[in-house]
């Protein structure tokens, strides 16, 4: 895959916040998208249909994939949660996402992961996505069985998977951790464009801005075609963090789980 202009792409977890950004980075790039979520969603433009669609159901997204070049998986719950609550949306809604794709024909899907599939290592550390996954919570592991799949479908299936390792998608950083692991809306639309282009079979690397001392190697998302442009210094200087805290900070403390968790 070279060029998104005159494609037709699917878009899950098409009202989320990068969901929408990006719809619309993408129609003024001349893709057709279908735009998908489990509430309502309101159309970027005239080359944009909407369809409310469940995870959960499988027969519906084989029928929304027909004929799609892509699929952009943004749907699932976004932070901590109950595990069984991830595993029936967060791992088998992308097992769904993987298959319906299979069924379809569709050639490639790109998926939305997660920095917090690591936030367990320390915040001394310098990560590259081949290293063990040390996640900091359950949304992590979720993650984690995300990736898993996607490799599963690349290496079995023949589907080109590219997984999307995002870290803090802000206007601008607002935090020490921040400092390390802003995305900035400009670098995620690059880096899902290197993601939908890039001519590798599967591949895994961190959405993250060229941000001065950051934890995460950039090298893999280099290798695809993704560039960075901003850098959370342009904020102001960066703070310190002890580099025995986890990089996942409050996410990785015990509470942050348990307090989710079905009474």
């Amino acid at each position: 895959m070279t060029k998104i202009a005159g494609r037709r792409w699917v878009v899950t977890g098409a009202a989320g916040n990068i969901g929408s950004a990006l719809r619309a980075a993408l129609h003024d790039r001349q893709v057709t998208l279908v735009s998908t979520d489990i509430r309502a969603v309101d159309p970027v433009g005239p080359h944009d249909c909407v369809a409310q669609t469940d995870l959960a159901d499988l027969d519906a997204l084989v029928e929304l994939f027909a004929g799609a070049d892509g699929v952009i998986h943004l749907g699932g719950i976004s932070d901590e949660a109950d595990f069984h609550d991830l595993a029936e949306v967060n791992i088998v809604g992308t097992y769904h996402v993987l298959e319906a794709a299979r069924r379809a024909g569709v050639a490639r899907v790109v998926s939305a992961s997660s920095n917090r599939l690591t936030g367990l290592y320390g915040s001394g550390d310098h990560i590259t996505p081949e290293m063990p996954p040390r996640p900091d919570g359950f949304y992590g592991v979720s993650k984690v069985a995300g990736e898993a799949l996607c490799r599963l479908y690349a290496d079995k299936f023949g589907i080109s998977t590219v997984s999307l390792r995002i870290g803090s998608y802000e206007d601008r950083p607002g935090s020490a951790r921040e400092q390390r692991t802003w995305l900035s809306p400009a670098d995620a639309v690059r880096a899902f464009i290197a993601a939908m282009t890039t001519t590798q079979h599967t591949a895994v690397f961190y959405a993250v801005s060229a941000n001065t001392g950051g934890w995460w190697d950039l090298a893999e998302g280099t290798a695809i075609g993704y560039v960075p442009q901003d850098d959370a210094a342009a904020w102001g200087d960066r703070e310190h963090i002890d580099p025995d805290v986890p990089q996942g900070g409050v996410y990785a403390t015990p509470a942050y789980s348990t307090d989710r968790m079905r009474r």
